[in-house]
């Protein structure tokens, strides 16, 4: 079983976001616990992904069209540390 652990400000944007997408967080979840990232991986809907650049070594999932779930793994095994729940911004800057 792997361990999940959400940084301390999710919990605030967490009350925010749309009701469909953080239950589709809480499967995300579930599929970690259970199976870790390679679960999410095998499933097509969550495009599950590594990042580059400046948040190179964090992986990225998404909850929908908008959202996605940043996080990334310690210590090779067990760990996920879940930062943050966003709506991704499309627009160049």
């Amino acid at each position: 079983m792997w361990e999940i652990y959400e940084h301390t400000s999710l919990a605030k944007k967490l009350s925010s976001i749309p009701k469909e997408i953080l239950k589709r967080y809480e499967k995300w979840k579930d599929i970690v616990r259970i199976s870790g990232p390679q679960g999410l991986r095998s499933i097509k809907g969550f495009h599950d992904e590594s990042l580059k650049g400046k948040w190179k070594g964090y992986r990225s999932s998404r909850l929908g069209l908008q959202y996605r779930v940043l996080y990334r793994i310690e210590n090779k095994k067990l760990y996920v540390q879940v930062l943050d729940v966003n709506p991704h911004d499309y627009r160049k800057r």
